[in-house]
């Protein structure tokens, strides 16, 4: 099953930045090597099994933006399921970028209108001052800009959660079913006595679904940021493994406060478990989590498939 996924937005807004970071594995710090994209570039991503994210980068440049919506129009905007639409936030030409965004969400509607809209606020560590106000401003606008058009803003950064955040969203709009993979997680952090369960996809480690949860055992409020930050920082573990030759497998953590565990539960996924009653082995969890792989993959198939 394939899902066509546009990203589009001006030249040097950080579109192929931010799909190396995702999709690519690479850290922030070797973005800059990047060259501008060229017309559109597919990617293929297979993201659970079967699922295929078709991924056009289309580049920003003027010239290629007017084709798009001229000669190209009926061949970029048909079949779309998602576009994604990078602002960034101190772009110096802004009324420009506007301009191509409407005429991008004309297409849109004339060709996919039941796609689905996310409007990225791109390159938020450069914001000097309260960023929170400059992202409510922003929102704002586009929101106007996107006239009838239903939209989801978020403001990111390749140097922090805040893109991990964006995307997984948009990942989880595009997996049939996520909530189903959803409800049997929650049965299953319960069997274990966890705090909570999170299901990763094992290349990107974006947040695929979470169990419901309470807000934390009492005494220890829950990071709100805590699944993209953890997306963020086994990322980094895994580049620093590749680099040293190693192969990133699992992860456990026995802290005062915690105890957390990361293993592979089917060949696409991982799932993390954070426990907090202290009486609870990891050795424990791990026999769980070997248990409830085959319930995961059948799960997992008919997701993929539904």
């Amino acid at each position: 099953m394939k899902k066509k996924v546009l990203l589009m937005g001006a030249s040097g807004s950080g579109k192929t930045s931010m799909r190396s970071l995702i999709f690519s594995n690479n850290p922030a710090s070797l973005t800059s090597r990047l060259g501008a994209t060229i017309d559109v570039e597919q990617n293929h991503v297979r993201f659970l099994g079967d699922l295929i994210l078709n991924l056009w980068d289309c580049g920003g440049q003027d010239s290629f933006m007017d084709s798009y919506l001229s000669t190209q129009r009926s061949t970029i905007f048909q079949h779309v399921w998602v576009l994604i639409y990078v602002f960034e936030v101190g772009a110096r030409d802004a009324a420009k970028d506007a301009e191509y965004y409407r005429d991008c969400l004309d297409a849109l509607q004339k060709y996919s209108p039941d796609a689905a809209v996310f409007l990225l606020v791109h390159k938020m560590d450069l914001v000097v001052g309260e960023k929170s106000a400059v992202l409510e401003r922003r929102t704002r606008e586009l929101q106007a800009e996107s006239g009838s058009v239903a939209v989801t803003v978020f403001g990111t950064s390749i140097y922090d959660e805040t893109l991990y955040k964006a995307w997984s969203h948009i990942v989880h709009t595009i997996i049939p079913n996520a909530a189903v993979l959803s409800k049997h997680l929650t049965t299953f952090a319960r069997a274990c006595s966890a705090t909570e369960a999170i299901l990763f996809e094992r290349t990107t480690f974006l947040v695929i679904a979470t169990s419901s949860s309470p807000d934390g055992p009492d005494g220890f409020d829950l990071s709100a940021a805590r699944y993209e930050r953890t997306s963020e920082l086994i990322k980094a573990l895994k580049h620093s493994c590749t680099r040293m030759r190693e192969e990133f497998h699992a992860l456990e953590m026995e802290l005062p406060e915690f105890t957390a565990v990361l293993d592979g539960m089917t060949k696409n996924t991982y799932v993390l478990l954070i426990v907090h009653d202290p009486t609870i082995e990891t050795a424990a969890l791990k026999i769980n989590i070997r248990l409830a792989r085959p319930k995961f993959e059948e799960l997992q198939s008919d997701s993929v498939l539904a």
